[in-house]
């Protein structure tokens, strides 16, 4: 049975699609209490609740008297904390360099249980539309470092959210950096593991097969939802985790 959307969180999510599309952008009037109102046939009370809501996630900036804007993106840097591989290489002086193995667009389809239940997608999505209308799309990249493989990326992004993601050229574009960019992200979540290596993966990081690695596994949400799911695959004895308490 599908979830029933409540009307606050439809408000929400049309919203975070017109500013992940680019109709409105950082610094952008939205449409007034009353419009957004008479858009969704609901009340005022219900508008506000979602723009209260889209404020305290630091996505909109409400001004008393002028209306409610799009807030500057800067805050997606603090309010989610993404690690960007291609900036902590270059600020240990080390060569970076990134190689697109594959990208692909993802039907519902072709999706496993791990994706499905990660998106929420029920196995009948995209039966009442085109069955082969992309619902994530997938990237791999090899990271580099002075040359030696260092990481491996597999990523995931909603299709939906993010429809320019498959345009841009990942070799160049860090996906990270793109992804915070272009989308308000609300929070995330990640687990590291250590992972003998499968042959594919060994392959990729120039390792033998069953060596260690560490894989850390991150999420990020937008409107509730996840954003992107991303794999990250890390030659044991090449790569540490660090930080200060």
């Amino acid at each position: 049975m599908k979830k029933t959307i409540p009307a606050y969180q439809r408000i929400k999510n049309a919203i975070l699609d017109n500013i992940h599309s680019g109709k409105w952008q950082a610094g952008n009037a939205i449409s007034t209490e009353m419009a957004l109102a008479e858009e969704f046939g609901v009340s005022r009370m219900t508008v506000n609740r979602a723009l209260k809501e889209l404020s305290e996630e630091r996505v909109l900036e409400r001004r008393q008297g002028s209306g409610t804007f799009v807030a500057q993106q800067q805050f997606n840097h603090t309010f989610v904390e993404v690690r960007n591989i291609a900036q902590d290489l270059k600020s240990a002086n080390r060569d970076y360099e990134a190689k697109v193995v594959s990208k692909r667009a993802v039907t519902a389809d072709m999706l496993d249980e791990e994706l499905r239940r990660k998106f929420d997608i029920d196995k009948d999505h995209g039966v009442d539309n085109s069955s082969h209308a992309p619902v994530l799309y997938e990237v791999k990249i090899i990271h580099f470092a002075d040359g030696q493989p260092i990481q491996f990326e597999e990523r995931w992004v909603d299709a939906h959210k993010v429809p320019e993601f498959m345009a841009q050229d990942f070799s160049v574009v860090n996906t990270s950096e793109y992804l915070i960019a272009k989308s308000p992200l609300e929070r995330g979540s990640y687990t590291i593991r250590a992972i003998a290596a499968p042959d594919e993966i060994a392959r990729f990081l120039q390792i033998a097969p069953q060596s260690p690695t560490l894989v850390l596994r991150r999420q990020t949400y937008s409107a509730g939802q996840v954003l992107t799911f991303v794999k990250m695959w890390h030659a044991g004895d090449r790569y540490q985790f660090s930080g200060e308490l």
